[in-house]
């Protein structure tokens, strides 16, 4: 069990996925959102990226907390023969993402950032999906029935298209879901000792 030593942790994401990791982690947290705009080119190197936006919506945050704060967020994208899939515009471009993914390797990448008003520590983990080949009917199934427009490649791991169309994963489970908690739980453990 982690001991955060008087230290209140918060969250810099809206993302229901890393609001359900943190809370598995039986780590108390309240949540604030960033007012950072997430603009990349889809041909950056994808682990700069995921860095770049994670640390870039912590320094939009850390101006108002207090100094026992510790701010924890992070970034997730997808990238598929060297090219960064953000989240898609619309239903048409979702459905062009996953029949990019389809029969496909892709990786995907989160950056973290822990930080509070002195110091900061970041990392980023990532995680080689091999999806099966995936027919037009299952791509409009799954979009007509799931919410795909506020995921990074268009699909979430642990939803319907995760469930029957992932063959294999390598690397951390979680950080498809938005946060590699195993990696985080050590960092933040190391952080708060360094803090105290």
């Amino acid at each position: 069990m982690l001991d955060l030593k008087n230290k209140k942790i918060i969250l810099g994401s809206s993302s229901p996925r890393r609001k359900e990791l943190l809370s598995l982690m039986d780590i108390p947290f309240e949540c604030r959102v960033a007012d950072y705009d997430e603009k990349f080119d889809a041909h950056d190197v994808p682990e700069d990226t995921a860095l770049a936006m994670a640390i870039g919506k912590s320094e939009a945050l850390i101006k108002s907390c207090e100094d026992n704060d510790i701010i924890i967020t992070a970034d997730t994208i997808v990238s598929i023969d060297g090219i960064i899939l953000g989240k898609p515009y619309d239903i048409n471009d979702a459905k062009s993402m996953l029949k990019k993914l389809s029969g496909n390797r892709h990786t995907v990448t989160t950056g973290v950032c822990i930080a509070d008003k002195k110091h900061r520590d970041y990392f980023f983990a990532c995680t080689d999906v091999w999806i099966k080949n995936l027919d037009a009917a299952e791509i409009d199934y799954y979009l007509s029935k799931y919410s795909p427009l506020d995921k990074a490649g268009a699909y979430g791991i642990q939803e319907w298209i995760g469930v029957v169309g992932i063959e294999k994963i390598d690397g951390p489970y979680f950080n498809v879901m938005g946060l590699p908690t195993q990696m985080l739980y050590e960092h933040l453990s190391s952080f708060i000792e360094y803090e105290s």
